[in-house]
């Protein structure tokens, strides 16, 4: 199980990304996280990464394509990912699909949410993260309670803090900028028939549920995936093949239509001229010229 969640800023791509990874056992893998943990780490694309964000600028694409490709080659990953926040344009889009394709491991599906943008406002002004795991939630919608109270890494609740750009003042900007670099992935994963859209207002866990209709034609972790795609694409190859032959002149065709060619072109061209530009014919060699007289004497 491959996937991307795509959505604007607060759809609840986070939310739903953990609890799908709880429930499949795959690793939900995050751009802000990967980041972080590079930085923490110490890595040569941490340092890197490190430099970009001390000096204000964005990290570089082929730098996060770095990082993806090192998460992707660690065991967990094997059977399957969830794609958090990442591609966020056309162009990572792109460099994401050569990629996974040069890993053997296209996508199985992605899936959009889509919320109303006066719900979206609501929702990120009551978003918090825990300061010491990272885990996100909502103060309006999914504030942190039962198995979820207490940080795994600390053992106590959770410390909620609000990022900088979680404010009303923030979120009509990020929202005109995720219409215009985000959103037209919509249509560039619809044309390779992976696209899926759910509603994702409502209650959580009935978002989950939509969620979960919407990926079941997709092969669980640890199922022999491979299978079907290679069948669908041997039949794609005879396909090709089939079509190929049938658009392919019968035998002696070619030599056929060559012939009518010349025959028209000879109709078209004046008779003179033709004979102007025919080859003239030669004769035979001096040697059986000379045979030729010495028998005639």
């Amino acid at each position: 199980m491959r996937i991307v969640l795509l959505g604007a800023p607060g759809s609840g791509k986070g939310t739903q990304a953990h609890r799908l990874a709880e429930r499949s056992g795959i690793p939900q893998i995050s751009t802000g996280d990967l980041l972080r943990a590079a930085v923490a780490r110490g890595t040569a694309l941490g340092l890197e990464a490190k430099a970009a964000m001390e000096s204000g600028r964005l990290v570089d694409d082929a730098l996060v394509l770095g990082m993806i490709r090192e998460r992707l080659a660690e065991p967990d990953a094997r059977a399957g990912y969830i794609l958090d926040g990442f591609p966020r344009n056309l162009v990572q889009a792109a460099a994401l699909d050569g990629l996974l394709a040069e890993l053997g491991q296209p996508l199985d599906a992605v899936v959009q949410f889509e919320v109303a943008s006066e719900e979206l406002v609501r929702r990120i002004s009551g978003r918090r993260s825990c300061a010491d795991c990272g885990r996100v939630f909502n103060v309006l919608t999914a504030p942190p309670g039962g198995a979820a109270a207490v940080c795994p890494k600390t053992g106590a609740p959770h410390r909620l803090v609000q990022r900088a750009d979680d404010n009303e003042a923030t979120v009509a900007e990020r929202l005109r900028v995720y219409a215009e670099k985000t959103r037209p992935l919509i249509d560039f994963y619809r044309m390779r028939g992976i696209l899926r859209v759910i509603d994702a207002q409502g209650e959580v866990d009935a978002v989950t549920e939509r969620l979960a209709r919407s990926l079941a034609d997709v092969p669980p972790p640890g199922a022999a995936a491979g299978k079907p795609r290679a069948k669908r694409a041997a039949r794609a190859k005879s396909a090709r093949r089939t079509a190929a032959v049938r658009a392919r002149p019968a035998r002696g065709a070619s030599r056929r239509a060559k012939s009518a060619r010349k025959k028209t072109r000879a109709r078209a061209t004046p008779r003179a001229v033709r004979r102007a530009s025919a080859p003239k014919r030669r004769g035979p060699p001096r040697a059986a010229r000379r045979r030729t007289r010495r028998g005639r004497r």
